[in-house]
């Protein structure tokens, strides 16, 4: 009996497996974008010699970036903008790399902190420097000529499990080469 019974469960298994379904619609034409799926893209551009402006009534400084400067790309709403700052560039042997430092990013100085704050919505990226103590006589070299990158992720390539501090692994993931770069200057 239980011979009997395995057979019948094995036989229903296999033809429960290989059955198939009819064949679904077609899908919306698209272009190869994060890991392959179609119409779902990334982008990456750096914009070089931001300048900050100081507010007084706030005691921080700001400075907005609309993105159709930048890119021709539509942002969406559940797009990730990741924004990154340039730190400095590292000589290993004959090869020169940039540091990026995904911002938000705390600084801290003998009168207190300070941390570079993005923000953004679909249609522009703020960003502030915000502090615990006056800011108003910030060094120049903090508040103009930043350099930062901006890596605008698509709603599912946010969702994914990618170490997000990496700007490296980042721009490979949705297949973004260092010379894809598009690089502008903010003034």
């Amino acid at each position: 009996m239980k011979k009997s019974l395995l057979l019948l469960g094995t036989f229903f298994t296999l033809f429960f497996i290989s059955c198939e379904g009819p064949t679904g619609p077609a899908g919306f034409p698209g272009e190869n974008g994060f890991d392959g799926e179609d119409g779902i893209q990334g982008q990456v551009f750096e914009v070089e010699d931001v300048d900050f402006t100081f507010l007084a009534e706030n005691n921080l400084y700001e400075t907005i970036l609309n993105f159709e400067d930048f890119t021709s790309f539509p942002v969406e709403a559940n797009d990730a903008v990741l924004v990154y700052q340039y730190d400095r560039s590292v000589e290993f042997g004959n090869d020169v790399e940039d540091i990026w430092n995904l911002i938000p990013q705390t600084f801290f100085y003998d009168e207190g902190t300070i941390q570079f704050v993005p923000g953004h919505t679909t249609r522009d990226v703020e960003i502030l420097i915000t502090g615990n103590f006056n800011l108003s006589a910030l060094d120049a070299s903090i508040t103009q000529g930043q350099i930062f990158r901006f890596v605008i992720l698509p709603g599912v390539a946010a969702a994914s499990k990618m170490d997000k501090s990496n700007i490296s692994a980042v721009m490979s993931s949705i297949g973004v080469s260092e010379e894809d770069v598009v690089k502008t200057s903010f003034k």
